[in-house]
């Protein structure tokens, strides 16, 4: 127990310390204006010299490879390179840059480090070897065996706290099932004992013997491959969680590897193969998560991604169920969701294919004489808004030097492409979206979207916040007969909600969405005019690939499109130009704001117009490429690439045919919003574009690729001139109201009497508006550790809140010392803040 309740205290003065920390420097932070519910500043005035100025600030950024951090810093102070974009957590490399006058950084909280665990076997296949982490009790013993605070306080020199949990620890759903994250962050404390006899128990039931302190498998020693990262702290927590292994008898054979050579393994890897045992993964979420209900389903089954790995997960039944319902959004009230939300978290550390380590504290540096925003969670490589805002001060125009841990580590394909942050960070910025995240909050703004309508089904709990969108509670949304909500992938055609569901359908959801008049004004980069046939494509894709009959058929896509089928209630282009759509779902968020659906073509990995995207059909069709890892290892082929190596050659055959044949990928369906004379012109302009660049990569947004190095590891993207935004146009910079909270109240609290302790809530010295506080959540435990009574304080004043122990609480409380924490859930930044305080109880 003593073990346990330090623990605790430690992951909460951890917390404090990091809040501390960033509170210390939040005004070097900038970042778009959040202000729900509160009043909206005004945008600050644009800078005389940005008069005119369309498209982003710069006129071209070149991206390299550097993998170490405290060389980037070294290269920063040299003007070698203008920003780090990676999310750095070593406490030296921190007090190098807070220590330079002429570097600045952007704080962030969505990275986590975690150990990532191949399930396949127990025995497997390609070896004969023995994989103990094919039984979830050895998994979930791995919970006990690590010591979170010392990699947390250690490794992380403080700039990191424990982490248990699928769920960020700094964002919204956290504090709000703080008293379930806590007894469960208690459980599995660290407790190695319990770990060796839980892992030793299941490795004889396996049939492994402990020989001289060794474990054997058929007379051979269990050697345990670890795929150790070399970039950041994962090699120093590698060589721990190694230690720890070899520790209960475990042969651990530390193959230490590069972000791209890990890749090659753990993620297009057969996991049957035996490549690996474990790897110290490591994850950014790269915009603020309102909602992580859909975690559960992404990190612990085959729905997650369509990569080998994902395909091997097998989670029981109750939580395969859970997880798939939480991501579905099937509940009718926040009580269901909680409840929901209790049982995952307990059923998701049982299963423990990945053990969660730390959530981080991670800056990005940059050279002072720059601005550009970055994201809560994402830092500047997540940040949506970082092409829109990046500039030199004083300066238009100009090149700007970033630098990444890893650069091209996997193939680029708007579908299947590379998932690597290093990557996304660049196909973000050649791409355009109707709804832009706010970096605050991860509320949706309007990019392209002119505004929306929300219809949501009486009693569900959704609420809106920005003035934008309009949000109408309705006791049905009947679904029109000639709205598309499924595929002939055979016939190539739609199939209406009238055929299919002949006795009508309701559901939970309809959003509309209104778009400009101007929208089919934008230009791809290769000069084509986008269109709504890029649009519709997009909602072919959404079920073609998931279709046996489809020549791009993938099975790797049907377990998340079967989810998707679940909920997906229909679409319906209700106006071609100005565009409008319709579209019904059972599947609902918290915020109406996130209920919008964006029909912008943006796909899960990039932007995707229908030419660029139809060379890729024909040449999965033809069996020559496949847009997945998985597919193309099943297929024997390349993965498909738009920038670089083999594909390119494939790709410019099939340009050659498809200017002759005026090919349009889906005709019979595409053909009705296709013309020829648009078909001809799109194929010329894309050779003209491959001629120039070398490359099938056309996007929409404010940057191009103008070239791709994988070999060399460099990538230069330059300024889209036809890019129609002002510069200027999320110049809107706030300080993030992170909030500082304190308790105060008696020392010394008599069992039996009432208690009133204050909890002094407020932002630069000035006290918090109570109407920009979601919700203050408190905890009391007790002089055993242990969760004593849990409760919402109440609202006295702008920047004073109270939690009042009434005497049937206190009559409860054992004679000692007891602990009261403060959660403070803000609604202008996603970021809680805690505070807590002791009491001593008398009889």
């Amino acid at each position: 127990m003593n073990r346990e309740r330090r623990v605790y205290g430690a992951f909460r003065l951890g917390w404090a310390v990091i809040l501390a920390l960033m509170l210390a420097a939040c005004a070097q932070v900038q970042d778009a204006t959040p202000t729900p519910q509160v009043a909206q500043d005004e945008p600050t005035p644009a800078p005389a010299e940005a008069e005119g100025r369309t498209g982003p600030w710069v006129d071209e950024i070149v991206v390299v490879e550097e993998p170490s951090a405290e060389a980037a810093v070294t290269r920063l102070r040299a003007s070698e390179i203008d920003v780090y974009a990676f999310a750095v957590s070593a406490p030296e490399v921190f007090q190098q840059v807070e220590a330079a006058d002429d570097l600045d950084y952007v704080r962030s909280f969505g990275a986590n480090t975690e150990l990532t665990f191949n399930p396949a076997g127990p025995v497997f296949e390609g070896t004969g070897k023995l994989n103990p982490f094919a039984v979830p009790r050895i998994r979930e013993a791995m919970n006990w065996l690590v010591d979170r605070d010392y990699i947390a306080q250690e490794i992380h020199g403080g700039l990191a706290v424990p982490r248990y949990l699928a769920i960020n620890s700094a964002f919204p759903d956290y504090a709000k099932l703080v008293d379930v994250a806590r007894q469960l962050e208690i459980e599995y404390a660290y407790n190695p004992e319990r770990a060796r006899e839980i892992i030793t128990e299941e490795m004889e039931a396996l049939g492994a013997e402990l020989v001289n302190g060794t474990w054997q498998y058929n007379g051979e020693p269990v050697e345990l491959i670890f795929l150790i990262r070399t970039e950041d702290e994962r090699r120093d927590i590698g060589d721990y969680v190694a230690t720890q292994l070899e520790g209960l008898g475990f042969a651990v054979r530390r193959d230490y590897r590069t972000a791209q050579e890990a890749a090659t393994i753990w993620t297009q890897s057969d996991p049957n193969e035996g490549l690996f045992h474990i790897y110290t993964g490591g994850w950014v979420t790269t915009v603020v998560s309102r909602d992580q209900a859909a975690n559960f389903n992404f990190y612990y089954t085959p729905r997650g991604l369509s990569r080998p790995l994902w395909q091997a997960y097998a989670p029981s039944p109750e939580f395969d169920e859970i997880a798939d319902r939480l991501a579905r959004r099937d509940f009718q009230t926040l009580e269901e969701r909680r409840d929901l939300f209790a049982q995952a978290l307990r059923l998701s550390m049982q299963d423990s294919v990945r053990v969660w380590l730390v959530d981080r504290l991670s800056i990005s540096p940059y050279r002072a004489d720059l601005s550009v925003a970055g994201d809560l969670a994402g830092g500047i490589s997540g940040s949506w808004l970082w092409p829109h805002t990046l500039r030199r001060s004083g300066e238009v125009g100009g090149v700007v030097r970033i630098a990444m841990p890893s650069i091209l580590p996997d193939p680029w394909n708007p579908l299947e492409g590379s998932n690597w942050v290093y990557d996304q960070m660049l196909t973000r910025s050649t791409g355009d979206l109707g709804l832009l995240p706010d970096p605050f909050t991860g509320l949706s703004w309007p990019q392209r979207v002119e505004r929306a309508q929300v219809f949501i089904r009486e009693g569900l709990p959704v609420a809106k916040t920005l003035d934008w969108v309009e949000l109408t509670f309705v006791p049905e949304n009947k679904v029109p007969e000639d709205a598309w909500i499924d595929w002939d992938a055979a016939a190539q055609r739609f199939i209406t909600v009238g055929e299919k569901h002949p006795d009508g359908l309701t559901a939970n959801r309809k959003s509309v969405t209104y778009y400009p008049a101007d929208l089919y004004d934008l230009q791809w980069h290769d000069g084509s005019a986008l269109s709504l046939g890029d649009i519709v494509l997009s909602m072919i894709l959404l079920f073609d690939q998931a279709k046996p009959e489809s020549p791009i058929y993938d099975e790797a896509q049907v377990p998340s499109y079967e989810t998707f089928q679940e909920h997906f209630r229909g679409v319906r282009i209700v106006q071609e130009n100005p565009l409008v759509v319709e579209y019904y779902s059972d599947l609902y968020l918290l915020d109406a704001e996130q209920n919008v659906a964006d029909w912008m073509p943006y796909y899960s990995q990039g932007p995707g117009a229908w030419h660029t995207l139809g060379l890729g059909i024909r040449a999965e069709t033809n069996r020559e490429l496949a847009f997945s890892s998985d597919k193309a290892d099943a297929l024997q082929v390349e993965w498909m690439s738009y920038i670089a190596g083999p594909s390119l050659e494939i790709l410019e055959e099939h340009l050659v045919a498809a200017r002759t044949d005026g090919f349009i990928p889906y005709a019979p369906t595409l053909g009705q919003y296709v013309t020829a004379e648009e078909a001809q012109t799109r194929w010329e302009n894309l050779q003209a574009w491959y001629d120039e660049k070398g490359h099938f990569w056309v996007g929409i947004g404010p940057f191009y690729l103008e070239r791709a190095f994988p070999v060399e590891g460099m990538v230069q993207l330059k300024r889209h001139p036809n890019f129609p935004d002002p510069a200027d146009k999320w110049t809107r910079f706030e300080e993030p109201r992170i909030a500082e909270a304190e308790i105060d109240g008696p020392g010394r609290v008599a069992a039996g009497s009432e208690a009133t302790f204050d909890v002094f809530v407020s932002f630069q010295d000035e006290p918090y508006q109570v109407d920009a506080i979601d919700q203050i959540k408190y905890l009391l435990f007790d002089a055993r550790g242990e969760l004593a009574q849990t409760g919402d304080a109440q609202a006295v004043e702008d920047g004073l809140w109270q939690v009042v122990l009434s005497p049937d609480v206190t009559e409860q409380l054992e004679a000692g010392a007891n602990r009261l924490e403060v959660a403070v859930v803000s609604r202008l930044v996603s970021i809680p803040s805690f505070a807590s305080f002791e009491f001593v109880t008398t009889p």
